[in-house]
């Protein structure tokens, strides 16, 4: 059975997804560490509900972004961990845990890559006028949502509400991400 980290620093519901896959038996795999840099997160109570051990912590305890990456290495290398995935991760991973890692950090981002990177790639899609939305993921390297891209689905949306588009969105998110991951575990 393979070992997951997932890196989260929200609601979790990505985390959630996979968690649930790896429990129904449909991963053959398990997450065992849930990273998370905003203590009270949901994402942490959801890791609590699961069973799975959370590191939690606020970047400004650490001298630099250096040390903490430090830390998170120490963690997923006790853990065992052979596969991090990031799910709504609001962080640019850092050359520590690139050095460490590189080739098996992946990223969930919510556009059609390359298009619309960044944090606010739904509201940037929608200002533009697309009429196609989709999802990517792809491998986290040193520039931001610029790794190799792994898989993508699109659908159409003619719409210009967030709040009608963010649960397309998800409904798309949740089986790719674990179809990609069954993918890279050789499953």
């Amino acid at each position: 059975m393979r070992r997951l980290a997932v890196f989260a620093s929200g609601s979790g519901t990505n985390f959630e997804a996979i968690v649930r896959a790896c429990e129904q038996g449909e991963l053959a795999a398990e997450v065992v560490l849930m990273v998370c840099d905003k203590p009270g997160a949901k994402v942490v109570e959801r890791a609590a509900q699961h069973g799975v051990e959370a590191f939690v912590f606020a970047p400004k305890q650490y001298a630099s972004k250096a040390d903490y990456e430090r830390e998170i290495v120490r963690r997923l290398d006790a853990a065992g961990v052979e596969l991090v995935c990031l799910a709504g991760y609001m962080r640019i991973i850092g050359d520590e845990l690139l050095g460490a890692y590189g080739g098996r950090i992946i990223n969930i981002h919510p556009s059609l890559l390359p298009a619309f990177r960044g944090a606010h790639a739904i509201e940037q899609a929608l200002e533009y006028g697309v009429k196609v939305f989709g999802v990517t993921i792809h491998y986290v390297d040193s520039e931001l949502d610029g790794g190799r891209i792994i898989a993508q689905r699109a659908f159409p949306y003619e719409g210009s509400d967030i709040e009608e588009l963010e649960p397309m969105i998800h409904a798309v998110e949740y089986p790719l991400y674990v179809d990609t991951i069954k993918k890279l575990i050789g499953q």
